[in-house]
């Protein structure tokens, strides 16, 4: 290491990679020289997309591990980082400052700012792709185009551009420079650093409604690295139809961590092309594959359309007469608490509630539900997710929304409606998730447990229900649901070709 390179400071920005292994800023900054790591909370420029209250939960949990690893040394602030950046520089006389990069819009705005402040500064700036498996840019068509389908964005665009980077192992030696020789007066600082700084972050709620959520989750890169292990073990196998059914461990549940950063999706992809699955589980892997180029696909489409948490990719979309009203309001309401009188819409939206979490078909049934069968904009269930997942991400929160509403690219069809009744008939025949979240009707034999309007009375006063008392009655009738659905979508032809 040359005497420049032993003198040099170096700002390592921690943003969505929260973790020590395969992270590629924190890697040439322990090459390059001592490193001074930051965490900045940005509430200032982040407007709508600000991180929702299961988010904020989640995130409190992740910087206290990151910081338990970084031997409390952590420089946690808060503020706009195009501020707080060039004056932390200033006052630790760092020469340089790296991150890996994010792909939110208003992510990439901010930080070609910070580079060029920083620049101007004659302090050098280097960013790294630490969260992707490859760059949105790097995925392209022959024409130079972004892909709108994801079979063809997948296949022809992410496997032909080659295995993703090799992961890299954590740094051996993280030489973290003295923080008591900041000049934290020079930069208008004060020294913010252990779990006082954390707390005053605020991200914690002052009602704890999140301790259900707490006790289904273990947060951290460690607690990441273990989970990808279970999976890779115990869920992995038999993951293809598996994933399907809600009651089952099928699922990898790695979504929050990977959208934290605790660990990278090249972690996943690696780990579970070595974890020598036998050709009996070939097709698992490559289902378990796919669903991370989905994610892929995800970031893909936010960062080639900016607009996509706000506006259709479908154009026509912008004129569908979504309800609207005090009915609807009410109707949302009911959605939002699981008191919808579907017993797999209320599990799936009391699993949310809950754990912060959904099972994914769960989250194509009361997605289709919201938009279909209710006729309520996508929006109301975006921004629900946003508020309650802990894996709340931009891109997949967006994407997914557009998909289930049938405006979005590749998307489902808007006439393909989920039918909430044969959805858990087919996949919690035994009403094993259904019960475990709607135990009021618990009793009721599986025959009747997915449609209790459908029961026999004697049947209900067995079971201890009363709709419409211990158990709601159902709020929309599901087959005049989907032919006002269907005829709200035809309108939409007459839009687009006026006679």
């Amino acid at each position: 290491m040359s005497q420049h390179a032993e003198n040099s400071q170096i700002l390592v920005w921690f943003r969505q990679d929260l973790r020590l292994a395969d992270n590629p800023a924190l890697a040439v900054a322990c090459q390059t020289g001592k490193i001074v790591p930051v965490y900045i909370l940005d509430d200032t420029n982040s407007a709508d997309a600000a991180m929702g209250g299961a988010s904020r939960w989640w995130l409190h949990q992740s910087l206290r591990s990151l910081s338990k690893d970084l031997q409390g040394k952590l420089v946690v602030l808060a503020g706009d980082p195009q501020t707080l950046l060039p004056q932390l520089a200033s006052a630790c006389q760092a020469t340089h400052v790296m991150w890996n990069r994010c792909y939110e819009p208003w992510r990439i705005t901010r930080d070609k700012n910070i580079k060029d402040a920083l620049r101007s500064s004659d302090i050098e700036v280097r960013s790294f792709n630490g969260s992707l498996l490859w760059e949105p840019w790097e995925v392209l068509k022959d024409d130079g185009t972004a892909y709108k389908v994801f079979t063809p964005f997948f296949r022809n665009g992410c496997l032909k551009a080659g295995e993703p980077p090799t992961p890299r192992p954590r740094p051996r030696d993280i030489d973290i420079a003295p923080l008591g020789k900041i000049d934290w007066e020079s930069g208008k600082l004060q020294d913010q650093t252990g779990d006082r700084a954390l707390d005053r972050l605020q991200l914690m709620p002052d009602i704890p409604w999140y301790e259900s959520m707490a006790d289904a989750w273990e947060v951290g890169e460690q607690a990441a690295d273990k989970r990808l292990d279970w999976f890779l073990d115990e869920g992995l196998p038999g993951y293809r139809d598996g994933r399907n059914f809600p009651a089952q461990a099928h699922v990898s549940r790695l979504s929050p961590h990977l959208h934290f950063g605790e660990i990278s999706p090249r972690q996943a992809w690696h780990r579970a092309k070595a974890a020598g699955l036998s050709a009996r589980w070939e097709k698992d892997l490559e289902t378990f594959l796919s669903e991370l180029g989905w994610r892929e696909f995800s970031h893909s489409l936010l960062y080639f359309n900016p607009d996509l948490p706000e506006n259709p990719i479908q154009e026509k979309f912008r004129h569908f007469p979504w309800a609207g009203g005090k009915a609807s309001k009410d109707l949302l309401k009911a959605w939002q608490r699981g008191q919808t009188g579907f017993p797999l819409v209320d599990a799936g939206m009391r699993e949310l509630w809950q754990t912060g979490y959904m099972h994914n078909r769960v989250r194509m049934v009361v997605g289709s539900f919201l938009v279909k069968n209710l006729r309520l904009h996508w929006h109301h269930g975006q921004a629900w997710f946003w508020d309650c997942l802990v894996d709340a991400d931009l891109a997949n929160n967006s994407a997914s929304w557009q998909w289930i509403a049938g405006c979005g690219a590749d998307a489902s069809p808007y006439f393909r409606v989920f039918n909430p009744i044969t959805q858990s008939e087919k996949f919690d025949p035994k009403g094993e998730y259904i019960r475990s979240y709607v135990p009021e009707i618990a009793k009721l034999p599986d025959r009747w447990l997915h449609a209790p309007m459908q029961a026999p009375r004697s049947e209900l006063e067995k079971a201890g229900i009363v709709l419409g008392e211990t158990y709601p009655e159902a709020i929309v009738d599901l087959k005049e649901s989907r032919v006002a659905a269907l005829d709200a979508f035809k309108s939409l032809k007459s839009i687009e070709d006026p006679d």
